[in-house]
């Protein structure tokens, strides 16, 4: 019997349920469509989201483990909309914002040591070998705890296994923002206001905030710009799976083909080439395919 050849895999290590479809939503439908197994990694239970009527962690109505149960549904919807191959749940507490007594709670994500969770990753990135491995930059996008954790136990998880992925984090290319803020604003957020929901500015928005002023990157330091306008529906729609969360509202009053406008290109920092990729990318070259050298 003939072995099959080992798929080209890509890894997405997400914080919480949801940022998997503003972040990656495209990526993950594009290469799903190409024959890439995909696995996303969602780190926490996503607990200090909004409860029903959109009520906050803290205020009467709000039940963590409710919010958790909902979101573990709206997730595997999401990934069902995105054909995710593989969805794996590492189960930590939402830490909330940063500076909330959750960030130091038993058994949040921030709290739990790098090295801990870093070696359950790995143990992952050894089951699925992945060639390609995406998660956030070292401040999580915008300074959320469990986006910054997510890039520690990532970067050490890969140090463990002497991955040899090409691993990339997501950014916003600032050229984007004054034209998604000025949607935003139509739309009715509050687009220069602090961060008021407990998963802060999204990638690239939130509930009623906007980015700080220095969100995101230069387009000249970007070094991948992929094209996602075909699964720009299907990033919708799995966004919409998340209807619990009141800021993605906001994402959805947009309609698909004004969504898709905004959000059919995602954005990435390349920060390593992995093994097999060599010089197949040029320093300085703008890329468009996270496989690019690969395959």
């Amino acid at each position: 019997m003939t072995d099959q050849p080992r798929p080209l895999t890509l890894m997405a290590v997400h914080a919480h349920p949801d940022d998997e479809a503003t972040g990656t939503g495209g990526t993950l439908a594009r290469y799903a469509a190409e024959g890439v197994r995909t696995v996303l990694v969602t780190c926490t239970d996503g607990a200090c989201g909004d409860g029903p009527g959109g009520v906050k962690p803290g205020e009467p109505g709000h039940d963590p483990a409710a919010v958790a149960a909902q979101r573990r549904v709206e997730l595997e919807a999401s990934c069902e909309v995105l054909a995710v191959s593989d969805l794996e749940l590492l189960g930590y507490g939402d830490s909330g914002m940063m500076g909330w007594d959750t960030n130091d709670a038993p058994g949040s994500f921030w709290s739990t040591p790098v090295p801990e969770a870093a070696k359950r990753l790995a143990e992952l990135m050894i089951r699925y070998q992945p060639d390609v491995v995406v998660t956030y930059d070292e401040n999580g996008f915008y300074g959320h705890p469990d986006h910054i954790q997510a890039n520690r136990i990532t970067m050490a998880a890969l140090d463990l296994v002497q991955s040899q992925a090409k691993v990339y984090w997501t950014t916003a290319p600032r050229s984007a923002m004054e034209n998604f803020g000025r949607v935003m604003r139509e739309l009715g957020a509050d687009w220069e206001a602090p961060p008021a929901s407990e998963d802060g500015p999204r990638e690239p928005a939130a509930e009623v905030a906007g980015p700080p002023p220095e969100i995101g990157l230069p387009d000249e330091e970007i070094t991948t710009w992929v094209d996602v306008r075909e699964f720009g529906g299907r990033k919708y729609d799995a966004l919409a799976t998340h209807a619990s969360q009141e800021e993605n509202i906001f994402f959805l009053k947009m309609g698909k083909e004004r969504f898709t406008e905004l959000m059919g290109v995602e954005t990435f920092v390349r920060v390593h080439d992995g093994a097999a990729n060599g010089a197949a990318v040029a320093t300085g070259e703008r890329e468009t395919d996270l496989f690019a050298g690969l395959r």
